[in-house]
């Protein structure tokens, strides 16, 4: 087949190592990012994700000659989600006249600005590194240049043709040069990120923390290789419950167990769905660790995780010499350095890998994941956490994610404390609650958060997505460690004051949006 020749803006099925073919543009790369040497390839950005690639050339088909195979081919919810981006991106350019434009100070057919956050580390350097130009601005098939001395990120597996296609995939030790490049959202170039299963390199912070982001395969998603190791999973609540669902249908291997299974029936019937999905049943915590190579727990407090470990069947009898823990509650970081220590007292490896997100975020495998501690246990949970979640940070040693993650929940409890605050200040006034939300979600504190929780109090609906108990629960915490770093939180300290009132008026299991009703009482 003849080499077909591509220019910046022309959209293509790029094939990169073990994934799928995904939907993407040919773009400008970084002006310091030059072609591998050797290689006639193009730089890729792919629809719906963050993520950027060199693609060789016979790696890249055009798009619209074999959208309906691709379309047959591949079936994945984040597949199709990057083809609707791909049709929303072409009746754009349409609407603009066939031209595509920078939406760099733009807005849209509404006046409402458009985002610019998945090019901006590159635009700050330089405007001509706009992944939006005219397609017949350059020809890309001139000849390579040296390669740059910007680190490459590790590289991906490969895999066979996919049907109807002789996309070439040769071993990516021979070819060191093709890796998946993530670019960052950050205004930080020197930023650190990577692979979640090679390294590039460590940026120390002022916190002594370090944070990479990890690239996981579930940005081009399609398939995902699941480990060969054995996944225990202790605790199937609001969180954990989604997280099993989908190790499941990644195809790990997971035995599970749920610490109010003998006491509560409908417990019972929750472990049954899972097992019936495909799940084993542990009968103890000790049990699971015992017959699993890596052993995650999500539980709802520091009290529960400790019991967890160190009560009767618990964990740390069944941990041995290379056992992996991955302690995934949010708690404080005196409870995570204790569990990290029992359990390396019996020759455990550990993991604090505590989550950000919702029972919905959770259910649709978009979590994100902090992580610290032991590095290698990090990496051999690579692909349990490509299929739980959309991205993961590892910020360094044990403690550093728990702190993270309260900061990161002492903000979020905040500012819902804010809005139930605003919507009850706009009803006192004789304003309407329902312009209030519309004006909102027209500024910029737009958010699917902003709109999903004012939507829940316009309606009533309260049903639990994150447990108001857990969020006072992460701000005593936070506001905790505020006072152990001697450093003021006044704003959580009000906010934690409301929840207590909300919890007071029996609100503890409904959703956080429910701290609404203690302005109304």
């Amino acid at each position: 087949m003849a080499t077909v020749h591509l220019r910046i803006g022309d959209l293509v099925w790029g094939k990169l190592g073990r994934y799928p073919p995904w939907p993407g543009k040919v773009v400008s790369p970084p002006k310091d990012l030059k072609k591998p040497r050797g290689k006639k390839c193009h730089f890729v950005k792919f629809f719906g994700t963050e993520d950027h690639a060199w693609i060789k050339v016979e790696q890249l088909k055009p798009y619209h000659p074999h959208k309906e195979e691709m379309i047959k081919i591949n079936k994945g919810k984040r597949f199709q989600q990057a083809v609707d981006a791909v049709e929303d991106f072409l009746k754009k350019k349409e609407k603009q006249g066939g031209k595509e434009q920078s939406s760099e100070g733009k807005g849209d057919s509404k006046g409402k600005k458009t985002p610019t956050k998945p090019l901006k580390i590159l635009e700050e350097d330089d405007e001509d590194l706009s992944a939006l130009k005219d397609p017949s601005e350059k020809d890309l098939t001139d000849s390579d240049p040296e390669p740059s001395s910007v680190e490459r990120l590790g590289a991906l597996g490969t895999t066979g043709p996919v049907s109807g296609f002789k996309w070439e995939s040769s071993p990516v030790q021979d070819d060191p040069h093709f890796h998946h490049f993530l670019l960052s959202q950050t205004e930080k170039p020197a930023s650190s990120m990577e692979p979640i299963s090679k390294r590039l390199k460590i940026v120390e912070e002022d916190t002594r923390s370090t944070s990479i982001q990890a690239a996981d395969s579930t940005a081009i998603n399609g398939s995902i290789t699941p480990t060969d190791k054995r996944i225990g999973f202790l605790g199937l609540g609001l969180m954990g419950s989604g997280i099993v669902s989908n190790l499941l249908k990644m195809g790990h291997v997971v035995t599970v167990w749920n610490r109010t299974v003998e006491k509560v029936p409908q417990d019972i019937q929750h472990c049954d769905l899972f097992i019936q999905e495909g799940a084993r049943l542990g009968r103890t915590p000790a049990e699971v660790v015992s017959m699993c190579d890596i052993t995650f727990s999500c539980v709802s407090d520091p009290k529960a995780a400790r019991d967890l470990v160190l009560g009767p069947s618990g964990v740390l009898q069944g941990i041995r010499p290379g056992k992996c823990y991955v302690e995934m509650s949010t708690v404080d970081p005196g409870t995570i350095t204790e569990l990290s220590q029992v359990i390396s007292s019996r020759g455990g490896r550990f993991l604090e890998a505590p989550v950000a997100g919702s029972q919905q975020v959770s259910n649709e495998g978009m979590l994100v994941i902090l992580a610290a501690g032991d590095r290698t246990v990090y990496e051999d949970c690579s692909s349990c956490f490509q299929a739980m979640g959309k991205t993961s940070f590892f910020l360094g040693e044990v403690g550093n994610a728990a702190r993270m993650m309260l900061i990161l929940n002492m903000v979020q409890g905040s500012f819902m404390a804010t809005i139930a605050e605003g919507l009850t200040l706009a009803q006192a006034t004789g304003q309407s609650q329902h312009t209030f939300l519309d004006i909102l979600s027209q500024g910029q504190m737009a958010s699917t958060f902003v709109d999903q929780k004012c939507q829940n109090i316009l309606q009533g609906n309260f049903k639990p997505d994150y447990y108001l108990k857990h969020i006072q629960k992460d701000l005593r915490l936070a506001i905790s460690m505020g006072d152990t770093a001697n450093h003021p939180t006044p704003m959580a300290a009000a906010a934690n004051e409301v929840y207590k009132r909300a919890k007071a008026l029996d609100q503890s299991d409904n959703d956080m949006s429910a701290v609404y009703r203690a302005y109304i009482h």
